[in-house]
């Protein structure tokens, strides 16, 4: 038998049927989906001292499971001692199981662990149905040992889903289990 992620298996059974009935969709295909969730963390410290993309790379790459990339500057700015090509940036796009997987672990093991958290703000949507938010500490993912960190990083999340309008994008989040602050109609 096939392994299926949880929240995979949620959206086929669940979240398609609901949302059918909340925005009427008359068939299955109009339903909106997660397409992808991309991951950056953006090392502006980077320019000084290169172990940090590397650790950031390594660190991103067990967070998500998948191989992590740099990103290199596209010009030069003296002001930040920033030659182009440089690597100042670290990325990873998820799809299909890998995105579910990751989806499912920061719902229910990192998000809760985020120091007073009260849930993600719900006005982060960009008017096309795509979702972004950021994170301040990688340290609330399970996977990265405290001891072995020599740095606190960022990082900024987007979800990319296939909804025409921030509305349905939002139920499409709702469904799948995220914790927002502000429960708007």
């Amino acid at each position: 038998m096939k392994y299926t992620p949880r929240l995979k298996k949620k959206y086929q059974e669940e979240i398609i049927n609901k949302l059918m009935e909340e925005f009427g969709y008359k068939t299955v295909m109009q339903v909106p989906k997660l397409e992808k969730i991309s991951i950056n963390q953006g090392l502006g410290d980077a320019t000084q001292d290169k172990k940090i993309i590397d650790e950031a790379l390594k660190e991103l790459s067990m967070i998500t499971g998948q191989k992590a990339v740099p990103v290199k500057a596209k010009r030069s700015v003296s002001n930040f001692k920033l030659r182009e090509g440089m690597p100042i940036a670290t990325r990873v796009t998820l799809r299909n199981n890998q995105m579910y997987e990751f989806l499912d672990r920061l719902i229910s093991v990192a998000l809760p662990r985020v120091k007073d958290f009260r849930g993600i703000n719900d006005k982060s949507f960009d008017g096309r149905g795509n979702y972004s938010m950021g994170i301040k500490e990688h340290i609330i993912f399970p996977e990265i040992e405290m001891d072995k960190i020599t740095r606190i990083q960022g990082m900024d999340i987007t979800f990319v889903t296939s909804a025409k309008t921030d509305n349905e994008a939002l139920s499409l989040l709702k469904l799948f289990g995220m914790p927002f602050k502000n429960q708007r109609n």
